[in-house]
């Protein structure tokens, strides 16, 4: 029966869980100061900030073992949680409910639907993300020297919560999760760039201050992933930031009663 699983057909789902790939990733990616009070005012409480106020914009493309075909892009903050550094997720945008719905559940990415293309002309590289009408990411890239293949790792911190039922607070203590991610890279080209960042009540990416641009670049290769819970943050604390992960609700009132008449 398609609506329960079978004993065979969970272990097929759950060793793609365990061991998501995702194959012939394009990414370009623009890293730029901003400043320490914008980094500790959006960390949430048990993550503290990284050696600099640094902040990474990635959009790329992806094939996968899990999703299917996919664009995305992230904003990340450097932190540390105890002796673990990663990047802090703080904002991600996804062509398909496949890779929202995968990645939220399961990791706790804070993932939200848009329109994201990332185009190559030459060595030209222009990467953009469009959602409800604004353009809040436009990436451009001037692409140099290709310096070869290359092994590395990265991880990213996450955090799954859920608003309680009956729409106060969170369900429970929220879930800090650490994923770590194996990059095959097989191109990988430095870059000189620019970015405007735009936004909206839902998606304040004209919020961040960019201070200075550090470096640009743009890779191909593939991602090997896997995650872990790495700790807890209790719910109140994470309430404020689990709010400002989602769109906000009130904007989107179509009814045309005042809050107040439609509760009564």
């Amino acid at each position: 029966m398609a609506f329960v699983k079978t004993a065979e057909e969970i272990a097929a789902i759950e060793q793609v869980l365990a061991r998501p790939r995702f194959t012939d990733a394009r990414r370009a990616y623009l890293n730029f100061l901003t400043t320490q009070e914008f980094v500790e005012a959006v960390l949430p409480p048990g993550l503290l900030a990284g050696p600099q106020p640094m902040v990474t914009v990635t959009v790329g493309q992806f094939g996968s073992n899990c999703v299917g075909d996919f664009a995305g892009a992230t904003i990340s903050i450097p932190a540390r949680f105890g002796k673990v550094d990663a990047a802090y997720v703080l904002t991600m945008f996804m062509s398909t409910d496949h890779a929202i719905i995968f990645g939220r559940d399961l990791f706790g990415e804070p993932k939200k639907q848009a329109e994201i293309e990332l185009k190559t002309v030459g060595n030209q590289l222009r990467g953009t993300v469009d959602r409800m009408g604004t353009r809040l990411i436009d990436l451009s890239l001037s692409l140099g020297e290709d310096s070869g293949p290359a092994r590395s790792q990265a991880a990213t911190f996450n955090i799954k919560a859920q608003p309680s039922v009956d729409g106060n607070g969170l369900e429970a203590d929220a879930v800090l999760t650490l994923a770590e991610f194996d990059n095959d890279v097989r191109l990988n080209r430095t870059a000189q760039g620019t970015l405007i960042l735009a936004g909206t009540v839902h998606d304040p990416l004209h919020e961040i201050p960019i201070q200075e641009i550090v470096a640009a670049g743009y890779i191909e290769g593939d991602l090997n992933a896997k995650a872990r819970a790495i700790g807890t943050i209790p719910a109140t604390d994470f309430a404020p930031y689990a709010h400002g992960r989602l769109d906000y609700w009130p904007a989107l009132d179509t009814s045309g009663q005042p809050a107040k008449e439609a509760a009564e």
